[in-house]
């Protein structure tokens, strides 16, 4: 209890809250290209729902941007985006055709982009001064144990042939979410000035820059890079299931249950290492987090490409998972933190909903990208390989292309 209570209550109240929601989500992002592979979905079906998530997503993020710098609280965004996923789960739950199951996305993508720029906004707004990148890591812990306990649950439902029930389960954790939020609030963009009054002490604040457009380049690379990573983030959500269960060029296929078993292997690792990489990369400079992600993404990457010419080639995707989860969990502290170091302080709004708005962009291509491959070709090897590939690209750029705005 001494460590959780060093926290300050209001940054204790976003975790809580961000821990329901993604136990409710987890299941539901990991297991849904499963359940929709079991009806005959190809994989471009099932990637163009995904995508219009994320459409859906990016215009919701706007509104939910707009409403809160009006003045809006925090949490109120949150609650829409709980009442707008019980209705989701509920026609998702329900569908069996194209038109539904689009649906069901659209309106699971509103939810994602009310709920996500206001649990990332309360962040700063609830450390007060304790060190924010601290408490991005905290939150983050926090997600990730969510998530992987939704989707442990999931594959447990998996197994036992109710697989469907992630869509009541989510009901279940978003209806426990509003009333956590009932009657509390955090705190509103009110608050913003008094915070940034203050930001010295939680971001070690140490200097201007010289000329007001010196951080649109690298900040322009960062979100370069960032689009990257959080495609290889969608990826492993999308594409990964369904490259498991099609198999690989050598590779067999594998039956749903043991996909979502192995899948939340990555997500406990990521449990078990957030809080302890995030505090490690807290004390170095943000280009050796993004070198140390890249690296570890690479390696995870063509790992994954590599199982698919093995006969065994599962016991490569297990070994694959720890590269993956230790660049998860790198990646998300360390770039949030990149956006705050890069950009001058009245830009920061801007930089992060443009930062914000990489999860959404990727989310929108990168799953129809993929299920064109695998579709076409029948596995996933190329999209690995490429990837990994990429990401070994992106180490020299992080070197000479970005660059902090502190002292």
């Amino acid at each position: 209890m001494d460590w959780w209570n060093q926290f300050p209550s209001a940054l204790r109240l976003i975790t809580r809250a961000r821990l329901i929601a993604s136990c409710g989500a987890g299941g539901v992002i990991y297991l849904t290209p499963l359940i929709f592979n079991q009806i005959s979905f190809s994989a471009t079906q099932i990637g163009s729902g995904l995508a219009a998530a994320a459409l859906a997503g990016t215009l919701a993020r706007l509104i939910s941007g707009w409403c809160m710098d009006k003045g809006t609280n925090y949490s109120s965004p949150v609650r829409w985006a709980a009442v707008i996923a019980i209705i989701a789960d509920l026609i998702l739950f329900n569908a069996n055709t194209y038109n539904s199951y689009m649906q069901g996305q659209i309106l699971i993508g509103v939810a994602a982009g009310f709920y996500w720029p206001a649990v990332e906004l309360a962040v700063p707004s609830s450390c007060l001064n304790f060190p924010s990148i601290k408490g991005f890591a905290l939150v983050r812990s926090a997600d990730a144990l969510g998530v992987s306990l939704g989707a442990l649950i999931g594959s447990i439902f998996a197994w036992l042939g109710l697989i469907r029930s992630v869509y009541l389960i989510d009901i279940f954790f978003m209806a426990l979410l509003l009333s956590v939020l009932y009657k509390k609030t955090f705190k509103s963009s009110n608050d913003i000035k008094e915070i940034r009054a203050k930001e010295s002490l939680f971001i070690n604040f140490k200097k201007k820059l010289n000329n007001s457009k010196s951080w649109l380049q690298p900040i322009f690379t960062l979100l370069g890079l960032s689009l990257l990573a959080t495609s290889i983030l969608s990826l492993l959500q999308s594409a990964l299931p369904i490259d498991l269960v099609k198999g690989g060029l050598v590779r067999p296929p594998i039956k749903e249950s043991l996909s979502s078993s192995l899948i939340s292997v990555q997500l406990i690792l990521l449990v078990i290492f957030q809080w302890p990489i995030g505090k490690w990369l807290s004390e170095h400079d943000f280009k050796y987090g993004l070198k140390f992600s890249f690296s570890s993404f690479s390696i995870g990457c063509l790992l994954l490409g590599l199982s698919g010419i093995i006969r065994n080639g599962i016991l490569v995707i297990f070994f694959a998972q720890l590269p993956l989860a230790c660049a998860l969990a790198a990646f998300l502290p360390t770039a949030t933190e990149a956006v705050i170091s890069i950009t001058p302080n009245k830009r920061r709004g801007i930089a992060m909903a443009m930062f914000s708005q990489c999860f959404a962009i990727s989310a929108f291509f990168s799953p129809v990208i993929a299920g064109k491959i695998i579709d076409s070709q029948g596995h996933a090897f190329t999209l690995w390989i490429v990837l990994g590939i990429l990401c070994l690209l992106a180490l020299p750029t992080v070197n000479t292309k970005i660059s902090s705005s502190k002292n």
